[in-house]
């Protein structure tokens, strides 16, 4: 693996999302009266309401690390995808990781600039999802075009505040939820895929 930039980048990527989805629902059981439909997920970092903002610990903290830790590991999975397979690919991603870090750092006490960096998280989230069909072979490739499709209506539905029934927050997990699913699948793809620039490996 040290040697093939791709299974790197798979490796990280499936790191990134494995540990933001397991860490989120330890900080949901931490929060007092957390609810999936009527709270954001960034309500986890800080809760803002009418100018009044209260944040929970170790919730806050445990949040913040794991998205931090979410945009840093798939910033770095994209410089590899970039120099290794597709620079529209690791371009997208490497846009997508930077808003993750931004969440952690700019929680929804800092508003509009949270508002900001959330939505590049989430739309270049969703463009590097359908964009990676060119890296992948079917049926990979149908998954990550759906996945990143739901990501970019659900995003348009809720920027309009088209809840659905779901309310606010159930409307968010379908914004973020299925591009996760996507970074989880589509690292465990890259894992067992090799560079086809690189020499055959000969059985010893």
């Amino acid at each position: 693996m040290a040697r093939d930039p791709l299974r790197i980048a798979g490796t990280l990527l499936f790191v990134a999302g494995a540990e933001f989805v397991l860490l989120a629902i330890v900080a949901e059981a931490l929060y007092p009266g957390y609810s999936v439909s009527s709270n954001a997920i960034s309500d986890l970092g800080a809760t803002c309401r009418n100018g009044t903002c209260i944040i929970y610990q170790p919730t806050s903290m445990i949040f913040d690390t794991a998205v931090l830790a979410l945009g840093a590991l798939a910033f770095l999975a994209a410089f590899y995808i970039y120099i290794s397979r597709s620079r529209l690919v690791g371009g997208l991603m490497a846009l997508a990781g930077w808003g993750a870090m931004g969440v952690g750092i700019f929680p929804e006490t800092t508003g509009v600039l949270h508002l900001i960096v959330s939505f590049i998280t989430f739309f270049f989230g969703g463009l590097a999802a359908v964009a990676s069909y060119r890296m992948t072979k079917p049926p990979m490739s149908y998954f990550a075009v759906t996945l990143g499709v739901i990501t970019l209506a659900s995003l348009v539905l809720y920027a309009t505040s088209t809840y659905l029934g779901l309310g606010q927050g159930g409307m968010e997990r379908l914004v973020a939820y299925p591009v996760l699913i996507w970074a989880i699948a589509f690292g465990a793809y890259l894992m067992g895929k090799r560079d086809e620039r690189l020499p055959p490996i000969v059985p010893v």
